[in-house]
């Protein structure tokens, strides 16, 4: 038993979280992404049943954004013509500035088949039940100082 570790990251997701490096991506998948045909090259982890905005905020607590660069944070954009609305990235951005004092300035959008290409060159992939859409993020690994 460990002190202070959120009790929503796995023993699997920690070691992933550790083994990642400076630079290293990580995606938080919401429940329509394609989590297991896009991560053919990384590793899969499982959250069903729990939400992205709980999984950011558990794995911000632990995981430093790459401070090297100015999006250490990528969203999938709305693909045009689709009248989606997007209110969980607001919920993102609270949370990433509660850990990056960058905030939203930190944060990015990529459209779709490039935020796909870039999950595919990812770490890992955390599968979560999230049912809003558009929910998928990528973060990118930064180091201790």
């Amino acid at each position: 038993m460990l002190k202070n570790i959120p009790p929503i990251l796995s023993p699997e997701m920690l070691k992933v979280l550790c083994e990642m490096g400076h630079g290293d991506r990580l995606v938080i998948a919401d429940a329509n992404f394609p989590a297991a045909s896009i991560g053919k090259n990384a590793i899969v982890l499982r959250a069903d049943g729990h939400g992205a905005v709980e999984i950011l905020e558990a794995i911000l607590t632990l995981l430093p954004l790459d401070k090297y660069v100015e999006h250490a944070v990528t969203l999938m954009q709305v693909t045009p013509g689709d009248s989606v609305e997007t209110p969980i990235w607001e919920e993102y951005k609270a949370k990433i500035s509660q850990f990056d004092e960058r905030g939203a300035n930190t944060v990015c959008e990529a459209e779709r088949h490039t935020f796909y290409d870039l999950s595919r060159n990812a770490y890992a992939i955390i599968a979560t039940g999230e049912k809003k859409l558009y929910a998928n993020i990528i973060l990118q690994k930064g180091v201790l100082s």
